[in-house]
């Protein structure tokens, strides 16, 4: 765990030396979110200095900014022409081997763009993501997430929550989106896993570079398919489209799914297991919603949960930030799990309410111009899964302690044994 160490001045006499969390550490998260921590952070430097040795965390600087207000973390996100998604990309902590030419591979993804060709290529890939579009899937989407609860009940009277269930709608969400043949989802999971997951042992046996890979050829392969037989699906729409005399290639549309799978898959699967988890552990809520099904709900378990622990940007000049002086080239991360506890916004913040409204989370970014693209369909599929539970599995309980992800990014939940009656 790298930490930092400050002198703290008191009367005039120098105090013993306060230790400060890095809270990128992968190790933090076995734990859950670092409330305590962070809430420390927002009292006395939101805009905090956390130091690393080069190379640490794949970058090669000695540190970063970490913002952890609610307030702060909207400013940077809303400032593009300040804050840069495409200079260090938006991952906070990659491996100490992360190599300079493979950080610049991944500025060929949408997360990692900066407008103008940011604002160029989301126009084309929303055109899937339309409420028409999300809401064209919605009979599907309902079926599926129905049939994923029988099929859990059909193998016993206990199972992981997180492996039988929460993965299931958002894999079967994107197979049904593109046009993936269904038995080819378990390949999307699995590349998934192991794009994200390489600081958690359980799936860093496998290289992430490689899994990226494997995911980018299938997209590719996909695409290419559909501009020599078009179908009636969105692959063909997004390969076909063109704004401006533009339109994605072949290559665009493959860095477009691997973002995807992430962002629709590993971000919403958490989700739902959050929310679950919270559900369990606070049984009133859980009878408030088998009874209510309050539509304030969804944005309660993403809030809670916090999926996405943070992203950066990247300075492009010297600027402020809260009293704060960044000079260019400086690391600046979002800690969302921060910002959705701050009680500056959020009363009673540690308190799970799922009739909370407002509730101003910033689960999907901090608005801006990488809000989550996907916002609509994370939100339907979500809805759907908990509707299907509460009808399906009204009794369903904890069976032991969730295993949590060991991430300095994803806030996630690896397994979640569950009794269903």
């Amino acid at each position: 765990m790298f930490e930092s160490v400050e002198l703290v001045a008191v009367g005039g006499a120098v105090a013993e030396p306060r230790t400060r969390i890095d809270p990128t550490d992968p190790d933090i998260y076995l734990h859950g979110i670092p409330h305590t921590e962070f809430a420390e952070l927002r009292r006395t430097e939101p805009v905090c200095w956390i130091p690393q040795p080069r190379g640490s965390a794949g970058f090669d600087d000695e540190g970063y900014w970490a913002v952890t207000r609610h307030a702060d973390v909207m400013t940077v996100s809303r400032d593009s022409d300040t804050y840069s998604s495409r200079e260090n990309t938006a991952i906070v902590r990659f491996q100490p081997d992360m190599t300079r030419d493979r950080i610049e591979m991944q500025q060929a993804v949408l997360l990692n763009m900066d407008p103008p060709q940011h604002t160029k290529q989301r126009a084309i890939v929303s055109r899937g993501f339309t409420p028409r579009a999300v809401n064209s899937l919605r009979a599907a989407l309902q079926a599926r997430a129905e049939r994923i609860l029988r099929t859990a009940l059909a193998t016993g009277d206990a199972g992981d929550f997180v492996t039988e269930i929460a993965c299931e709608l958002p894999l079967q969400a994107i197979a049904e989106l593109l046009g993936v043949p269904q038995e080819d989802r378990g390949n999307v999971f699995e590349w998934s896993n192991s794009m994200i997951g390489y600081d958690d042992p359980e799936f860093s046996g496998a290289d992430p570079m490689e899994s990226a890979m494997g995911l980018l050829g299938y997209a590719m392969q996909m695409a290419d398919e559909r501009q020599s037989c078009p179908r009636d699906d969105i692959v063909t729409t997004l390969v076909k489209a063109e704004i401006d005399g533009s339109h994605l290639s072949v290559d665009e549309f493959g860095f477009f799914v691997l973002m995807l799978a992430v962002a629709g898959n590993e971000t919403t699967r958490n989700a739902i297991s959050h929310g679950m988890l919270a559900l369990l552990s606070n049984p009133a809520q859980w009878d408030l919603y088998k009874e209510t099904r309050p539509r304030t709900a969804v944005d309660e378990f993403v809030r809670w949960g916090s999926p996405i622990n943070a992203f950066q940007r990247t300075a492009l000049h010297d600027t402020v930030l809260s009293g704060v002086p960044i000079r260019t080239g400086q690391r600046v991360a979002m800690f969302y799990g921060s910002a959705n506890y701050d009680d500056d916004v959020f009363a009673a913040p540690h308190t799970f309410d799922i009739t909370r409204s407002p509730n101003p989370h910033l689960g999907f970014g901090g608005s801006g111009a990488h809000f989550c693209l996907g916002a609509n369909l994370a939100r339907l599929e979500i809805d759907l899964i908990f509707n299907a539970l509460a009808d399906h599995m009204p009794g369903i309980t904890l069976a032991g302690p969730a295993q949590r992800l060991r991430s300095g990014w994803i806030n996630g939940i690896k397994h979640l044994p569950v009794r269903y009656r």
